[in-house]
């Protein structure tokens, strides 16, 4: 089985978010970047399947040269192979343009991508890539068994799970419960020495148009000072009249 796992390369949740040029870019002076979480979870399910049954797991992700540690450390992982193709990750449907053309020309059997990134939480890759590649798609998956070119998903729905049961080639959008976050693994150094001769290759981009643009972009306000009160009559006046929850 071949499994190509796209990673987005996205700021660390702890870094400090700031934007230039009139708020329509991001700024990344002095910004931690990570393996996008919800991609971790699927390389995390990929490495299982290529241990337990011996799957190729590459990795592929759409951005510039200034990615590459971050599919590095998918190699240190365990991947195989990474693929970085050589164009801005714009919009939505430009990144699945590009995804798409990478797992036609690879013929991989499984896809796997989060079922949206932390950065501009599209939630929309996925499902794209599957319709290019005429692909069966399971979003919010937190859960996948293959047995030969059949699949059994799981998926995260409004109160519940639903099982699915699906055949190759297969795309899904993955999250956290595909695996558990105690199974992360951190690359270890046999694992960073093995990354650094591991095929690191770069594709250029198809023709793609960005579909959307950013306009801008605005933190959220901020919070209000802080109030103590000495009574439960105050709280309640409070709570009713300028919180206005009650």
């Amino acid at each position: 089985m071949k499994i190509l796992v796209c990673i987005s390369h996205v700021p660390d949740t702890t870094s400090k978010i700031n934007f230039t040029d009139g708020d329509s870019k991001f700024d990344t002076n002095g910004v931690q970047f990570v393996i996008n979480p919800n991609d971790e979870f699927g390389l995390t399910r990929a490495m299982w399947f290529k241990e337990k049954q011996g799957a190729t797991v590459h990795v592929v992700n759409v951005g510039g040269a200034e990615t590459e540690p971050t599919l590095r450390k998918a190699l240190a992982i365990g991947a195989d192979e990474a693929i970085r193709v050589n164009t801005a990750a714009t919009d939505g449907f430009s990144v699945a343009k590009q995804l798409a053309n990478v797992a036609k020309e690879g013929g991989y059997d499984l896809v796997i991508g989060g079922r949206e990134s932390i950065d501009y939480n599209g939630g929309m890759v996925p499902g794209m890539v599957a319709k290019l590649i005429g692909a069966n798609f399971v979003n919010t998956c937190i859960s996948l068994e293959v047995e030969g070119d059949k699949a059994t998903a799981i998926r995260e729905i409004d109160g519940g799970k639903e099982t699915l049961k699906t055949s190759l080639p297969l795309v899904i959008g993955g999250q956290k419960g595909l695996v558990e976050e105690s199974d992360l693994r951190i690359p270890n150094m046999r694992g960073i020495m093995q990354a650094r001769t591991k095929p690191l290759n770069v594709k250029e981009p198809v023709d793609a148009n960005a579909e959307t643009n950013t306009v801008s972009f605005a933190k959220p306000a901020p919070k209000g000072a802080v109030k103590l009160v000495d009574n439960v009559d105050e709280l309640v006046n409070l709570l009713h009249n300028e919180a206005k929850v009650i």
